[in-house]
């Protein structure tokens, strides 16, 4: 990973680390769809994929899940960025409103997610996932539980 222990790095260190290593050796769910980190700022990411085949849902459009996991991602790393070295966070609530379909053609998916409250003890976010065109595909809101270091 790095040399660098990631408990040693605040949440906006380590997705700024992440961002700038997109390497195809890592493990993650980054890897598994193709997402890309394409900006991070405090309380603020972005992150895109190209939509293929492998996402049809049995219509033929990109499944549900792929934009729910995109807004999963942003909003929860957005939370991540709040956080101080050692503090962790897991998603407690998930609530994603689906607007249209998006093809499998290799159009891009952008997600954007934003926190609206960090706290000590729970932190909020809202995200967004438009296409290529601009045109809202989903949007959702999460409550992230904050994960205090024993004392």
């Amino acid at each position: 990973m790095t040399t660098t222990d990631p408990a040693a790095l605040t949440g906006l260190e380590l997705m700024r680390w992440v961002q700038s290593t997109n390497s195809d050796d890592i493990p993650s769910i980054r890897r598994l769809i193709g997402m890309r980190v394409d900006d991070v700022d405090h309380g603020r990411v972005v992150m895109s994929l190209k939509t293929r085949p492998d996402f049809t849902n049995p219509l033929g459009t990109v499944h549900g899940g792929i934009a729910a996991t995109l807004l999963d991602s942003v909003m929860g790393c957005a939370v991540h960025t709040t956080l101080p070295a050692g503090v962790g966070y897991t998603t407690l609530e998930l609530k994603v409103n689906y607007i249209r379909a998006s093809h499998v053609d290799g159009q891009k998916l952008t997600a954007s997610g934003t926190v609206i409250h960090a706290g000590r003890r729970t932190a909020t976010a809202e995200g967004k996932v438009v296409d290529d065109n601009g045109k809202l595909i989903a949007h959702a809101t999460t409550t992230c539980l904050i994960l205090q270091p024993a004392e």
